[in-house]
Formats: structure tokens, sequence, C-alpha cells
């Protein structure tokens, strides 16, 4: 590799990461600001962009979404079918054992 390649590829890999940290910090500030005076404003409440009864039907339907997957994992059982390995026995009594002093 040429002398003259390497140091161009340096430098466009220090102004990256230069530009990067510079413009992410610009960012958040910006980024920050405006969900301020979204939050003091109430963009961010869900009322703001939804009608009275369509809340109410979003509420019902993930409360009915939850309590049908609450009831479809209880009833799974895990099953595994590998056999015990005498070598990790091994490592979790030795880990028990640091853990105790």
């Amino acid at each position: 590799m040429s002398g003259l390649t390497q140091i161009i590829r340096n430098l466009f890999i220090r102004l990256e990461g230069f530009f990067s940290v510079v413009f992410r910090t610009v960012f958040n500030f910006l980024g920050n600001l405006f969900g301020f005076f979204g939050r003091l404003f109430g963009f961010s409440n869900s009322g703001y962009f939804l009608e009275a009864d369509q809340q109410q039907s979003i509420k019902r339907e993930t409360t009915q979404q939850s309590v049908s997957t609450e009831a479809s994992k209880a009833s799974q059982t895990p099953t595994t079918s590998r056999r015990p390995n005498p070598q990790m026995d091994y490592y979790r009594k030795m880990a028990q054992e640091v853990k105790k002093s």
C-alpha cells in the first residue's frame, strides 16, 4: 500500500469520526429541544392524534391481546431432549464454589 493512499484513508476516517461526534451532539440537542416543546404542547399524548372512541377501542384491543398471550404462554411447557453434560456440571460446581467464597 502506498503511503499517500494510507494517509488519505486515515484522513477520511478521522474526518468521519469528527463529523459524527459534532453532528451527533447537534442533532441530539435539536431532538431534545423539539421533544421538550412537543411534550409541553401535548403532541406526545395519544388524545391529540385519536378521537375518544378510537382511544377506547385501542385500549380494549391491547388488553385482549395481552390476556390471550399470557394464557398461551402458561399452557406451553418447555421440553428438552438434551443429555446432561458432565463437563458443564463441573463448571457449574466451580462457579457455585466461587460465589460461596
